[in-house]
């Protein structure tokens, strides 16, 4: 089933970054995501680049790229729908640490900052299960980090 023939709340419902939410809170969620589509090749942000919103995939891959000390970029990961991606920038309001571009044409949902803040306001608990899940993922990635680094040494 193409992205055209599902919505954005059945999409958001496979991420698992809406995990234990109430369908009123991903109803009002799908309603505050933006749809966005890039081509491939093409950047949605840059490491260094103030970040303010946080992306779901819906189709297509993208790249994740970091500098290295000599200024050049190289893939650190590829991510695909349901995956997310930005979401630290929700959470601690610093630069992006690293680059995203489309590997293939893709579509987007993008939550910024001010849409997440009015999801709060409405609904706590689900914010709550927001943060939570974000938490519990990058958990898994610091772990998974940590695990990389610990087979080089």
């Amino acid at each position: 089933m193409s992205k055209a023939e599902r919505s954005k709340r059945e999409i958001l419902a496979e991420s698992p970054l809406f995990d234990n939410l109430l369908p009123p809170e991903l109803s009002m969620l799908a309603e505050l995501f933006n749809e966005r589509s890039y081509n491939a090749g093409e950047v949605i942000f840059h490491e260094g680049d103030i970040g303010d919103s946080m992306y779901v995939i819906a189709e297509g891959e993208l790249d994740v790229l970091r500098k290295n000390p000599a200024g050049e970029h190289h893939v650190i990961a590829t991510l695909s729908a349901p995956q997310f991606f930005g979401e630290m920038s929700l959470i601690d309001k610093e630069y992006r640490s690293a680059s995203v571009r489309g590997k293939t044409a893709t579509t987007i949902l993008q939550l910024s900052n001010e849409n997440l803040h009015i999801f709060a306001k409405n609904y706590r608990n689900g914010f709550t299960w927001v943060v939570v899940n974000i938490a519990r993922v990058l958990s898994i990635r610091l772990r998974e980090t940590n695990r990389r680094l610990a087979e080089l040494l």
